[in-house]
């Protein structure tokens, strides 16, 4: 979520300064993987829990893939004519969008089942509902329709926002996630998975600043005594906002020892994601030699706008710093829709990107606010509804974006 959505960020620092020096108990945490042993720390014990960027942790990840498609064959009696691929991108509130162009899209009647779900931030809170079909919109219009800030966060006060982790508690996030995510809903994730359907959420690793992709299928159908639990948290990781919402914490073992991991936002490295480019090099070689392959759809939901959004910056510190990574972020959005628009070309991918038009003049005025939300859900309902919501590139290339759905 851009930082510029906490419009009282830098008043209440500036007011805290000051009492900096003042005694507080500081946060704690157990001891850190030992930076040559990332890749070896589990969290639960399975082989397939989770992947990293890794030479060894891309190739996992593409066997995932691999085994998932047999799977998926076998489930439809051999029978498969394409793939269809979602991922849907962070924005905090601005979710509000996606959610309302899923719910429109199954009113519609032609929206597919998705063999594969990514999601970050925001859109790992959507992805669940989108991985398991319409029979889950309700749940998923709730979320972004009927919560307030009051079911995602609690101010910690002055002194927490120097102290302290984060300036606010996300107990409140992790309640609003466990009653949505239940044991109904895991069992549901378990069946897909063995189904051959994958639900990929990725989040930060601060220590080893890297990526993490949990493989949340694998994890619900493991059976093992915490897996509901540590799906919940991955959830809280992926949209854990840094320096506004607190990290989460994993417990890992390597080679029988106990460390920790801290976890942030899945948009501290990318705010969308397909697959990795080297999970399509078997497609792509295909391609080189003239081989049939399988028809693909990717479907890209971009909780944002994709032009540039104009502010008054305060001449203050905070003022120029928040403006200043909001933009960042703003930047790393374009580039990921352009860079899923050129792996799409590579492995000659259908593309289609929404994203939320200059139409849409709703002001932002404070976190989590009932009335912009659901206006950016009917926002995404009416754009779904009319159609041309899909667009077949990013705006941002020389060649005009063409409406196509």
């Amino acid at each position: 979520m851009p930082s510029h959505r906490f419009p009282h960020l830098s008043r209440r620092l500036a007011l805290a300064l000051p009492l900096a020096g003042a005694a507080c108990a500081l946060p704690v945490r157990e001891p850190p993987v030992p930076r040559t042993q990332t890749a070896a720390a589990t969290v639960l014990g399975l082989p397939n829990e989770r992947f990293l960027p890794t030479r060894d942790g891309i190739a996992a990840l593409d066997h995932e893939f691999a085994a998932a498609i047999e799977r998926r064959r076998a489930a439809r009696g051999g029978r498969m004519s394409e793939l269809n691929l979602l991922a849907v991108s962070g924005g905090g509130e601005n979710g509000a969008f996606g959610a309302g162009l899923l719910t429109a899209w199954t009113a519609r009647g032609d929206r597919p089942a998705f063999d594969l779900v990514t999601g970050v931030s925001t859109g790992a809170l959507t992805a669940p509902f989108a991985f398991l079909g319409p029979e889950w919109d309700p749940g998923l219009r709730d979320v972004y329709t009927n919560i307030t800030l009051a079911d995602v966060a609690a101010s910690r006060g002055l002194l927490a926002a120097l102290l302290d982790d984060a300036l606010a508690d996300t107990a409140p996030l992790f309640r609003t996630i466990s009653r949505h995510l239940d044991e109904r809903m895991m069992e549901a994730l378990a069946r897909a998975y063995r189904e051959g359907r994958l639900l990929l959420i990725g989040s930060t690793n601060l220590d080893a600043q890297i990526p993490v992709i949990w493989n949340v299928g694998a994890i619900a159908a493991s059976g093992h005594p915490r897996a509901l639990d540590t799906i919940r948290r991955v959830l809280l990781a992926s949209a854990a906002i840094p320096g506004a919402f607190p990290p989460v914490l994993f417990d890992v073992t390597v080679g029988g020892q106990s460390h920790q991991e801290l976890h942030v936002d899945g948009g501290a490295v990318a705010q969308a994601f397909l697959y990795p480019s080297a999970v399509s090099a078997d497609r792509r070689e295909r391609i080189r030699r003239g081989q049939p392959v399988m028809p693909m759809r990717a479907w890209i939901i971009r909780n944002a706008r994709l032009d540039p959004e104009w502010a008054a910056v305060e001449r203050r510190t905070m003022g120029v710093a928040g403006r200043a990574i909001s933009t960042m972020i703003a930047s790393s959005g374009q580039n990921d829709v352009l860079r899923m628009w050129v792996l799409a070309q590579a492995d000659r991918m259908d593309y289609n990107l929404a994203f939320i038009g200059t139409d849409f003049e709703v002001p932002y005025e404070r976190p989590f606010d009932q009335g912009y939300m659901r206006a950016l859900f009917a926002y995404g309902e009416q754009r779904m509804r009319a159609g041309g919501a899909w667009v077949d590139r990013p705006p941002a290339l020389a060649t005009p974006a063409l409406p196509i759905r």
